[in-house]
């Protein structure tokens, strides 16, 4: 019962956010043919807008709109005659997928390992120094660290490509740069949480019958402190994977920001509502799929509408 309502807030969540960005676009000011409204003549501009359905009255655009949504068909990108928006997510989604998986790993595997260390070592001078890293990490703006990556270690030591894309040596650079931020926040979320749970009683009495302090942590400590920076991944998760406008544009990556940026300044309202849809997808069933998880994690979160 629990599942069969979280699908259905999970549904109800994407017709709204998809309702709102039909709303948001359509009060925008301007046209999308602006530009050549002094170029080409009326009658072949209202061509162009019957083709894409501007020419309707509002309630029929939108009704049009979600009939196509229901067939996951987000309609043509006014900008290129030959080019749908499902081709432009499907050409842009792998470039950021892989740069946002990658990040997401980076992130995790670091951040999880200092917070664990820093928590281990509470008030000793390893705790200050991966607490150091994980300020820094969330004072730089990835905006500025990826210059400084692409100055030293591309230009200055030569070490890795300055931008571009098109192997794994392409996305080291701005995967480090995407991963820095979240890296620190899951540093410092885990220690606090890890923090907690071994001051529990449960770990003291564990530790009283002679547990190892391998076993402590990772059977007891780990599992049961994890759980605040799962809530954390969700849509850290959605904002790696689906891709970073401004890491994408420093290092020329053709992904899904880029994309997203371009429909902007061309004013192609279905690339911009088919994106933002797409992305709020992607993050609704990812928390969809977190709440699932915790009972996975932790047996006591029962999966019931009445549990806690």
């Amino acid at each position: 019962m629990y599942i069969l309502k979280r699908l259905a807030t999970m549904l109800l969540t994407i017709w709204v956010i998809a309702t709102l960005t039909f709303v948001i676009m359509k009060f925008i000011p301007g046209d999308p043919f602006a530009s050549d409204a002094n170029v080409l003549p009326e009658e072949v501009l209202q061509n162009m807008r019957a083709k894409y359905n501007l020419d309707e009255p509002l309630p029929v655009q939108y009704v049009l709109y979600m009939k196509d949504l229901l067939v996951f068909d987000l309609g043509p990108s006014i900008n290129s005659e030959t080019r749908t928006v499902n081709s432009i997510i499907a050409d842009g989604l792998p470039a950021s997928a892989t740069l946002g998986i990658q990040a997401l790993i980076i992130a995790l595997f670091f951040g999880l390992l200092l917070g664990i260390v820093a928590a281990l070592n509470h008030n000793k001078p390893i705790d200050f120094v991966a607490m150091t890293i994980a300020i820094l990490g969330i004072s730089i703006p990835s905006f500025i660290l990826a210059p400084l990556l692409i100055k030293y270690f591309a230009v200055e030591w030569g070490m890795l490509p300055v931008a571009s894309w098109g192997s794994f040596q392409h996305s080291i650079l701005p995967s480090l740069a995407l991963a820095a931020s979240p890296l620190a926040v899951i540093a410092r979320f885990m220690r606090s949480s890890m923090i907690d749970v071994m001051n529990q009683n449960y770990i003291k009495t564990a530790n009283a019958k002679g547990l190892s302090t391998f076993q402590l942590v990772v059977k007891h400590g780990i599992r049961n402190a994890i759980l605040p920076v799962i809530t954390f991944i969700g849509p850290l998760a959605v904002s790696l994977i689906t891709g970073t406008f401004v890491i994408e544009k420093i290092f020329a990556i053709p992904g899904l920001g880029k994309y997203f940026v371009d429909g902007i300044f061309n004013r192609d309202y279905p690339v911009i509502m088919g994106t933002t849809i797409f992305f709020s997808t992607i993050l609704v069933v990812i928390l969809f799929l977190i709440d699932i998880s915790y009972r996975l994690i932790d047996p006591r979160i029962k999966l019931t509408s009445g549990g806690n």
